[in-house]
């Protein structure tokens, strides 16, 4: 049996819109106007959809995410819903050990010093003893680069001023003695002290988020989940969405970002038979993902300069410069895309110049390997992305806080040529979208409005560079064509296209008539993937003709 969605306003991947699609079990078989549904309105085999008038585009994509750390998120205490002041943050903390009582550990993660109203500094461990000296407690900072614990936990974690500082990463020392921040690689040693997750608590981190990511729209992500817990074996999380998939249980496509440290590991990795493309419809290795330095928020994003707010830091790199050229190049000749964190633009210059090693050492047509983030830069950087071919996962959504932080952090003359996607997409490169979700929520609506108004949701008419706004059709592009294509998925997904994937987003108002500053509100009416709806409801199904009656 055939369905024809009709009366919509279809946005097929570019405009003019279409009005009615035709599917038939997991793929889209036609797209146009009035004369396909004037065409098959008596069809025996055809069941039809009057979407009302509503907005339909493809399923939306998530270049850049962390889903089994979304998962895991969602079962600790929500401290981005309490990040107002540090006291609001020690409430919440103490609401979620009164209701999960015990001696284990406890952790929240999403505060952010920057909104505190009563403070004007990072959480430290007295504060966290606050609520208990004798529970180890930890919070994770919004970014993930950046935690502070308690002082029950030091004692556990045997953590003193003589604790060797870890290469990527610092303990923060005040008065002689640690104050319970941990920036970047440090934070593993927290990590390791938590129990590590059984591959069923991973299997349910995974379908409670794909369920959160269904009802925002998203029917496709990449994601890098090896570093979620750096004890865990990478082959848990493979079996995991594997098992799923086998299952017919997972809700979302997985592109896995491949997260590693070490060339040993890499090498394991890719001789056990896994690199780029390789898997099933639903889970797929990626690229290599590789972190290269912190967050503008922590300062732990390495900058070419001081900071402009705390002159005594550049933030630090994580790898050193060989040990990130011998990652790249080892990929890049191992048939594996590459895609590194790029915060900092003197990170990014030693990116650039890693790739720029790895095609002279080994030339490459088609290799889409790529910068995420890509936040601070300057222009001679932009114009390097360009010549080497690089794609870049960029994220809207962090315009709604780093609008009120990128001139302080990195001063006038950066922040002028920083977050500059516009500039890249004009010059050719391809960029797509994404929330590094936990970082933040993965709501694409309210990310697409940040890439059109350039200015945070709660204040719209005050952009940041305005000139790099985003037009909506290029908003929508960048959720859906351009993340098919930084996967090698645009072939099957990221269009209303005949032949593609019936995945698809059904949103109660067109987001090219609406108010930029009101895209975020759209309501989401169905999401579904292989022409199943997987989140929300469709219009009543209108019978196929009467084939007897129509003879």
């Amino acid at each position: 049996m055939k369905t024809l969605y009709k009366n919509g306003l279809i946005f097929t991947g570019s405009l003019p819109l279409s009005q009615a699609f035709l599917v038939e079990g997991d793929t889209i078989l036609r797209v146009g106007g009035e004369e396909l549904v004037c065409e098959l309105a008596n069809a025996p085999d055809v069941t039809s959809v009057d979407l009302q008038g509503q907005f339909v585009c493809s399923g939306f994509q998530d270049s850049h995410m962390h889903l089994v750390s979304y998962g895991k998120l969602l079962q600790e205490a929500p401290l981005a819903a309490h990040t107002q002041s540090l006291s609001d943050m020690l409430s919440c903390l103490a609401e979620f050990e009164h209701q999960h009582p015990g001696d284990g550990w406890l952790i929240g993660r999403g505060w952010n010093q920057d909104y505190f109203t009563d403070v004007s500094r990072l959480p430290d461990r007295h504060d966290l003893d606050q609520i208990s000296t004798t529970r180890p407690i930890g919070a994770v900072r919004a970014c993930g680069h950046c935690l502070v614990v308690n002082t029950k936990a030091l004692e556990l974690l045997h953590i003193t001023a003589n604790t060797p500082q870890p290469v990527g990463g610092r303990i923060e020392i005040v008065d002689g003695k640690p104050n319970g921040l941990f920036y970047d690689d440090a934070m593993q040693l927290i990590d390791r002290a938590l129990a590590l997750p059984t591959k069923d608590e991973v299997k349910k981190m995974i379908l409670n988020a794909c369920r959160s990511l269904n009802a925002y729209g998203v029917t496709s992500v990449q994601t890098d989940d090896f570093s979620v817990c750096r004890e865990l074996p990478w082959s848990v999380i493979h079996e995991a969405y594997q098992e799923l998939e086998a299952e017919g249980l997972l809700t979302v496509r997985i592109w896995e970002q491949a997260n590693f440290t070490t060339l040993a590991n890499l090498k394991e990795y890719r001789e056990a038979g896994n690199y780029t493309g390789v898997g099933t419809e639903f889970f797929r290795v990626g690229p290599l993902k590789l972190l290269g330095d912190g967050s503008l928020g922590a300062r732990t994003a390495f900058l070419s300069r001081p900071y402009e707010d705390d002159p005594t830091t550049c933030g630090f790199p994580i790898f050193s410069q060989q040990t990130l050229e011998d990652l790249i190049l080892y990929a890049h000749t191992h048939d594996m895309q590459i895609a590194v964190h790029c915060i900092g633009d003197a990170c990014l210059d030693r990116v650039l110049t890693a790739y720029e090693k790895a095609f002279a050492a080994s030339p490459c047509e088609n290799h889409r390997h790529g910068i995420v983030h890509c936040q601070i830069s300057r222009p001679d950087q932009l114009e390097k992305i360009r010549q080497l071919g690089l794609h870049v996962y960029c994220q809207s959504i962090f315009l709604d806080y780093d609008t009120h932080i990128v001139e302080a952090r990195v001063g006038k003359e950066l922040a002028a040529s920083s977050y500059s996607w516009k500039t890249l997409l004009d010059s050719g490169v391809t960029v797509s979208n994404g929330s590094d979700c936990p970082v933040e929520l993965p709501n694409v609506l309210a990310s697409i409005q940040c890439a059109v108004t350039r200015a945070s949701l709660s204040d719209p008419e005050h952009p940041y560079l305005p000139e790099q706004a985003f037009s909506v059709e290029e908003a929508l592009q960048s959720y859906t064509t351009a993340g098919a294509f930084s996967s090698f998925s645009e072939q099957q997904t990221g269009k209303i296209a005949p032949g593609y994937r019936a995945d698809f987003v059904v949103l109660k108002q067109n987001p090219f008539t609406t108010a930029p500053a009101h895209l975020k509100d759209i309501p989401i009416t169905a999401t579904a993937i292989n022409g199943q709806v997987v989140y929300g409801s469709l219009p009543q199904t209108e019978a196929a003709a009467d084939p007897v009656h129509n003879a």
